[in-house]
């Protein structure tokens, strides 16, 4: 999803740097990410010496910047799970951006989750020169909002960007009222590979697809527990799980355990591509998750055409309404897990196509990365706005997309 707004903001005619703090330690599957690694410009691969240079660099070229710029890391390190050691090496880090920004005459950086890459660049913003904005996703950054400072990052910042409108309640929680304006949505979006794509007919198969991160957020557990209820009864169904993680051993686990070699696929990482065949070749999308921001994968596959079974929370009911584009489930409850399978499974595949039909409707309305990407082109556009101007351009581009303009 980040590569998509990049890419959209470059056919813009925007120019991107790309920075990440580290380099990935997983394969890419994907070969279009691959290709955007390789574009990126990874702050700790530099190695010690050089990070060290540019600090002492910065303390030398402007040292009134670098002690706030202490006084900063040291106050956010006191609330933090990391620690001073922690903050005062992304303060280096943020140095080394500090002078990739001045060779290259850039003067705002945007960061994506509110986590270390936003410590980073609210560090460089201190070391004077740029300014940062940020788009915050969920759900680690409102489990953990005190510990990373969350509050002061907005404060900061030029505005921020959220992915819904839970995800704008939950900043309001935590950010004094006088910054509320300069929190804007900003949706995540899908590209042409999505949108251009006429739907096809669901099959008649009876199979689902995962896609997630084997991790505990997911809710991969409760749906083994749903698949082995409904194998028990006798239920001719298959499931693939798309994607891995920390939690795949414990899946690996439950599977062979409850006998359900024959019902679950766990098929790793896959490419854009593959996942999209998957989802056409499947009923729907199972993602029974327990925690979120709003997931990409309900949009592409609504987009495809396929309903989409998942849970009551964040900011999905916002995208997926209950027996209209698929089903909605408290999170954790098995039964009704089973239940709304149980449905999908009885429904045919012509309502399920109307189903399908109408969940990509609201995509395209609601989730064209070139509609997010304007909105962000005219918030970096506007240097010096003020949170109540940084509102009016918001308010400017909801009107817009409403009208269809």
């Amino acid at each position: 999803f980040v590569r998509r707004e990049i890419l959209a903001l470059e056919e813009m005619g925007w120019s991107v740097f790309r920075v990440s703090v580290r380099r990935t330690q997983e394969a890419l599957s994907d070969p279009d990410d691959r290709v955007e690694a390789e574009r990126t410009h990874a702050i700790l691969s530099v190695g010690p010496l050089a990070i060290l240079r540019a600090t002492v660099l910065a303390v030398l070229t402007r040292p009134t910047a670098f002690l706030g710029a202490v006084a900063l890391a040291l106050r956010v390190a006191r609330r933090s799970e990391k620690g001073r050691l922690y903050h005062l090496v992304y303060l280096a880090e943020a140095c080394v951006l500090r002078g990739w920004l001045e060779t290259r005459g850039i003067t705002h950086v945007h960061a994506h989750f509110g986590t270390n890459s936003a410590t980073v660049a609210m560090l460089c913003a201190a070391l004077g020169g740029t300014s940062y904005s940020l788009t915050i996703h969920g759900p680690e950054e409102f489990d953990k909002a005190p510990l990373l400072s969350l509050a002061e990052k907005v404060a900061r910042a030029r505005f921020v960007a959220v992915i819904s409108s839970f995800g704008r309640s939950q900043l309001f929680r935590y950010c004094d009222s006088e910054h509320w304006d300069k929190i804007v949505i900003v949706p995540c979006g899908l590209d042409k590979a999505f949108l251009a794509e006429p739907p096809t007919p669901v099959p008649t198969v009876a199979g689902f697809v995962c896609v997630g991160r084997l991790s505990e957020q997911k809710g991969h557990v409760i749906l083994c527990q749903a698949i082995a209820k409904l194998a028990a009864d006798n239920i001719d169904f298959h499931v693939t799980f798309i994607g891995d993680g920390e939690l795949r051993g414990m899946i690996e686990g439950l599977i062979q355990k409850q006998g359900l070699t024959k019902s679950v696929t766990l098929a790793g990482w896959k490419s854009s591509d593959e996942v999209k065949a998957a989802l056409r070749g499947a009923r729907g999308l199972v993602l029974p998750s327990f925690a979120e921001g709003l997931p990409v994968v309900l949009m592409e596959s609504l987009a495809l055409g396929r309903p989409v079974i998942t849970t009551y929370i964040a900011g999905i009911p916002e995208l997926v309404e209950n027996g209209v584009n698929g089903w909605l489930v408290p999170a954790g409850d098995v039964d009704a897990l089973v239940a709304a399978m149980k449905a999908a499974l009885q429904t045919s595949p012509e309502n399920l196509s109307a189903m399908g039909a109408e969940g990509r409707s609201r995509v395209l309305v609601r989730h064209d990365i070139a509609g997010s990407a304007r909105l962000l082109a005219a918030l970096f556009g506007a240097t010096d706005a003020s949170p109540a101007q940084v509102a009016q351009i918001f308010q400017a581009h909801t009107s817009s997309a409403k009208t269809g303009a």
